[in-house]
């Protein structure tokens, strides 16, 4: 089991790689026009979870791993790899 952040045209997103092979988006981080934005996913529907106007793409990472969003998925802590995967 893997957790990281990747690469998208306008930010990062936060995944997570199954022992299955399966990779799941637990969140991401936007650089847009109007400012930065994070989401932290969840299953169902939680406003609280998105944020617009942050400083930058680290206050963005901070506050989508604030929500521990792998835990929709597996019990077990994990932690996000330092580097940053490519876009494939």
């Amino acid at each position: 089991m893997r957790m990281y952040w990747k690469e998208h045209p306008k930010g990062l997103d936060l995944a997570l790689l199954t022992d299955q092979g399966e990779e799941v988006n637990l969140g991401g981080v936007r650089s847009l026009k109007r400012g930065i934005q994070a989401i932290a996913a969840t299953r169902g529907y939680d406003p609280g979870r998105a944020v617009k106007g942050l400083g930058s793409l680290d206050e963005g990472k901070e506050f989508v791993l604030q929500f521990q969003p792998w835990r929709e998925f597996v019990r077990e802590d994990l932690v996000v790899e330092d580097e940053v995967v490519k876009a494939k």
